[in-house]
């Protein structure tokens, strides 16, 4: 499935597209787990926002300690001044994360397949582990913008050996908020981080580390996907999704695997592994 010319793309641009990485069935079958837990959900105990537009989430310990949990993030213009939803609940959720890749057994089968598996194995990891999963649902007319980033800035590792898998459970276009990358752009080392405060400067536990980053728009490319297919994504490259103001929804499930072999994983990562669930082996051998 990952093919010689799928590693020469990836190797060149940072990312690559896989198209019919999953199966209707297993499409299906993913739509129906996610929408099983969000109708289990009570919206007056999850009433966290999510966005990358503001720094809200890095105080929010909701957001912090959710590596071994299932929880849940809503879109700012989903939720009025009082803390309400103003649409349904399905409506108005931004993701679901972190740990859907352990806890819920549909998506475990997926993340840990033999496609999954093969395509790290191409990409020369030895010991890959998975840290952190998300289905996204990029709302219709509301679904919010990702800014530019790396996603090492998020899980930084030394040397740097992070991949993120990018799962496509719709048509993905342009007009509902496909992804943009800046090809070549993973030989860009990473300056912004997303690092634990132990020091509580600025009184959140969370904080921004390095220089602001600025981008050409004009360097972005877009990368519309068809359903069922895959993106593979360095952990350098450059890339964002615009807000989805189109009638239709974009759902994704992503997972981020990292190399655990000769490298190291920092303490000041947002993101630790915890006693009831370190970050899992990909190879289960």
């Amino acid at each position: 499935m990952f093919t010689t010319d799928h590693l020469k793309k990836f190797e060149q641009d940072g990312f690559v597209i896989i198209e019919d990485f999953l199966t209707q069935v297993e499409i299906e079958t993913l739509r129906t787990a996610c929408s099983d837990i969000v109708d289990k959900l009570d919206p007056n105990e999850h009433k966290c926002i999510f966005t990358t537009t503001d720094s809200r989430q890095a105080s929010d310990l909701y957001f912090i300690e959710s590596g071994d949990k299932i929880r849940y993030f809503f879109e700012a213009s989903a939720v009025d001044d009082k803390g309400n939803l103003c649409v349904s609940k399905d409506k108005a959720l931004n993701k679901i994360g972190h740990a859907l890749h352990w806890l819920e057994s549909s998506f475990k089968e997926v993340t840990f397949s033999k496609n999954v598996a093969d395509v790290c194995r191409v990409l020369n990891f030895k010991q890959p582990v998975v840290a952190q999963s998300m289905y996204i649902f990029k709302q219709p007319q509301i679904g919010g913008e990702v800014k530019p980033h790396q996603d090492g800035s998020y899980l930084y590792t030394e040397p740097m050996k992070v991949v993120g898998f990018w799962i496509a459970l719709e048509d993905v276009t342009i007009e509902n908020g496909c992804l943009w990358f800046i090809p070549g752009s993973q030989t860009k080392p990473i300056n912004i981080r997303l690092t634990r405060n132990p020091s509580g400067i600025k009184g959140a536990p969370l904080t921004y580390t390095g220089p602001l980053e600025t981008y050409d728009e004009k360097d972005f490319v877009p990368a519309p996907c068809k359903k069922g297919s895959c993106i593979v994504i360095h952990g350098q490259v450059v890339h964002k999704s615009e807000q989805n103001r189109s009638s239709k929804s974009r759902h994704i499930y992503t997972f981020h695997v990292l190399e655990e072999k000769d490298v190291k994983y920092p303490t000041d990562n947002w993101l630790q592994p915890t006693s009831s669930l370190p970050f899992p082996h990909l190879y289960q051998e």
